[in-house]
């Protein structure tokens, strides 16, 4: 399985609604804040755009809270 990075913003509501699914389905994945300027600057150089929630699969970016949700529900 390809490694699951979770770029967030700890106010957007989007990123609430991801963090809260992956709490409940207790989904194992490392978060990084885009609070932190290292984790911003790598989600705008790497997925070409600063929005969150993203999800990165591999090297790939996934964004929007639904497609993330769903990815995860399909495979947790």
């Amino acid at each position: 399985m390809d490694e699951l990075k979770l770029y967030y913003l700890p106010t957007c509501p989007y990123s609430l609604k991801v963090l809260h699914f992956i709490r409940d389905k207790d989904i194992p994945l490392e978060l990084r804040a885009t609070t932190e300027p290292e984790h911003r600057d790598f989600l705008l150089a790497h997925g070409g755009k600063n929005q969150v929630p993203c999800l990165f699969i591999g090297e790939s970016p996934l964004y929007e809270s639904d497609d993330i949700i769903a990815y995860l529900d399909e495979r947790f």
